[in-house]
């Protein structure tokens, strides 16, 4: 067996050391008996918040139990392959089988991150707000360019989006919107992407052609389990209801049904405005208390805390990350060096890679750059 297999081998069975080890897989057997008899139960359903939670617990457990027999028991069988190639002498089953484990590694590493999302929040849906910072009409157009990305993303894993309010920009792109994420472990992934973003490039907007640097803010928040209970004082509050903008034409809004909720001690302001008037009072009060409770997680983790509280003005000087389209093409992430020369296929979703090395960083206290130095 070549060197090179057997150091992919190594790297899988790694991976599948950790799965083990964050899964608790000597106990999970017996977990899943308990979760199922449960689910057995007739009156369980007599609290549907509390047998959606349930239910959600399982099927994580499910999965996690799945996703390391899967990768398991398809190591043991490319092992076999290989081996049985080479007494064949059959150089094609070997070749076959050495690329089907470079995938599996690829695999074996996907999934080993995700096992690091056990934050108390990292399974939820989540919000995420982009605002246009310094730089104009351009920003503007970036936000309008994140806001795509983070789609194309969300697209890519399966999950679902709905816009929670927006407004847009003077001339064109946006000035801020509000998407809701659904989808497993949603924020435990988007959470490395709160920060201020960085765009630098030769403007379409600019008769001279000259190079333009623009910003734009990202925040994420988790949304608030329904079991979790958050109390907010209605004295705390102002309610405001106004008339959402749109594109104008038949479904013009002529109805104040949009709705703007302000937590008078935190000046934390939340806004939606795509429904009934009952509606978005329910939407932006679940914002509040996700907003809330993203505060209080901070409190917990002074890492995220000082992040927070340093996140300053989307402008110079505050960026967690670099779009450069001009004079060279890359994306860098300045909390962890890691970087890329595919601008595009960033800016078309594919954020694995950048989100990986920050929950990586997160866990080893180091950035990949760095690892791999010492490597």
């Amino acid at each position: 067996m070549r060197a090179e297999t057997e150091t992919t081998i190594a790297a899988i069975q790694k991976s599948l050391a950790l799965l083990a080890q964050r899964l608790d897989y000597d106990t999970a057997a017996h977990r899943l008996e308990e979760f199922n008899a449960r689910v057995e139960d007739p009156t369980l359903w007599d609290d549907p918040a509390n047998a959606q939670k349930l239910m959600r617990e399982r099927q994580m457990l499910v999965d996690a139990m799945d996703s390391y027999h899967g990768i398991k028991q398809e190591l043991s069988d490319n092992v076999e392959l290989i081996e049985l190639g080479e007494m064949e002498d059959d150089a094609g089953v070997v070749a076959e089988a050495e690329e089907a484990l470079t995938a599996l590694r690829a695999k074996a590493a996907e999934k080993e991150l995700e096992a690091l999302l056990n934050g108390e929040a990292d399974g939820n849906d989540t919000f995420l707000e982009i605002n246009a910072g310094a730089g104009g009409t351009e920003s503007c157009d970036w936000a309008n360019m994140l806001k795509r990305m983070y789609i194309r993303w969300a697209e890519k894993k399966g999950y679902k989006v709905e816009l929670q309010s927006e407004s847009q920009g003077e001339e064109v792109g946006i000035k801020s919107t509000a998407l809701k994420i659904s989808g497993p472990n949603a924020y435990g992934w988007l959470k490395s992407e709160s920060g201020v973003h960085r765009l630098v490039r030769i403007s379409p907007y600019d008769s001279a052609a000259k190079r333009h640097t623009s910003f734009s803010s990202v925040w994420v928040y988790p949304v608030v389990d329904d079991n979790i209970e958050i109390e907010v004082n209605p004295s705390d509050i102002r309610i405001d209801t106004y008339r959402s903008s749109g594109a104008g034409g038949q479904h013009v809004n002529t109805t104040d049904s949009a709705v703007r909720i302000t937590h008078e001690p935190t000046g934390i302001v939340v806004t939606s405005s795509e429904k009934s008037q009952h509606q978005n009072r329910d939407i932006a009060m679940k914002a509040l208390k996700s907003r809330l409770y993203q505060i209080e997680l901070d409190r917990r983790n002074a890492a995220i805390n000082e992040a927070h509280e340093n996140k300053g003005d989307a402008g110079w000087g505050n960026q967690i990350r670099s779009y450069v389209l001009q004079p060279y093409q890359m994306v860098k992430d300045l909390r962890t060096r890691y970087e890329t020369s595919d601008t595009s296929g960033v800016l078309d979703g594919d954020l694995d890679g950048l989100m990986a090395a920050t929950l990586a960083m997160d866990v080893s206290g180091k950035s990949r750059a760095e690892a791999t130095a010492e490597d």
